[in-house]
């Protein structure tokens, strides 16, 4: 059986031949198999639950990739030794910048946990709770922007629309969805009957009318040919000419959606 400093030396001769290659499946399989047990380890000590798990196990697999590229023998240091700050790195750069619910500044994110440490520390020290002026002195921070931090850090965690809130003093509870407010069902359909309006000037007088014809009467093309005596053919020519000037005159508006 192989020595553990032969066993170094055999891993470390694996990892330049993956350097060389790295397009090599076979030598990142075995390399990634080598320190699975690593990556899961240190993931493992972030993770609240067994989905954030998995997501921060693959997290750490991307840094335990970068290391196998950056690593570098002749430092003669480990590769364990280099590659842990760099899985835990971009653990900890993926729970600052992709866990919260809401987008916010980076300087918030990372001024929250040592907001968290801070308190924690302070609490033990004076045996209460310390006050806002107090942390902000600890972290030389002014209190607006602790309190911003703290205020904001409430959006980490994103509540369900079927959270159950009290509604009176009886207990009655009511959703967060049935405070939502709904957009109506006519307000898009409105919207695009305005915009076409504006854009009427690109079109010619049958083209107007075809189009008044069509989607404001809601007729067909061959009603619409009967009111203007010609072909259900020709309106349809004059239909898709009229459209294609429309959607022209107004890209943004989302008018390609009319057929």
């Amino acid at each position: 059986m192989p020595t553990k400093s032969q066993q170094q030396i055999e891993i470390q001769k694996t990892i330049l031949a993956y350097q060389k290659n790295p397009d090599d499946e076979a030598l990142q399989t075995k390399l990634i198999s080598h320190y699975e047990n690593l990556v899961g380890s240190l993931s493992g000590k972030f993770a609240k639950n067994r989905e954030t798990r998995e997501d921060l196990f693959q997290v750490g697999m991307i840094g335990l990739l970068a290391a196998l590229r950056r690593f570098d023998p002749s430092f003669e240091r480990s590769f364990e030794s280099f590659a842990v700050p760099t899985i835990v790195g971009e653990i900890k750069r993926y729970i600052r910048d992709k866990t919260w619910s809401v987008h916010v500044p980076r300087r918030i994110k990372e001024l929250s946990p040592k907001i968290k440490k801070t308190v924690d520390r302070l609490t033990n020290q004076l045996k209460r709770s310390p006050k806002i002026a107090e942390i902000a002195e600890a972290l030389d921070e002014t209190e607006e922007s602790i309190l911003e931090t703290m205020e904001m850090a409430r959006s980490y965690t994103a509540l369900s629309v079927d959270s159950q809130i009290e509604a009176d003093s009886e207990g009655g509870t009511v959703t967060l969805l049935d405070l939502v407010g709904r957009r109506d069902k006519g307000y898009d359909k409105v919207n695009k009957k305005l915009d076409l309006e504006k854009a009427f000037h690109v079109l010619s007088d049958r083209e107007k009318k075809i189009i008044l014809y069509t989607y404001f009467e809601n007729l067909s093309q061959k009603e619409a040919g009967e009111r203007l005596g010609i072909s259900q053919m020709h309106v349809s020519r004059l239909q898709r000419k009229a459209l294609r000037k429309l959607r022209e005159a107004f890209p943004e508006n989302g008018l390609e959606t009319m057929t």
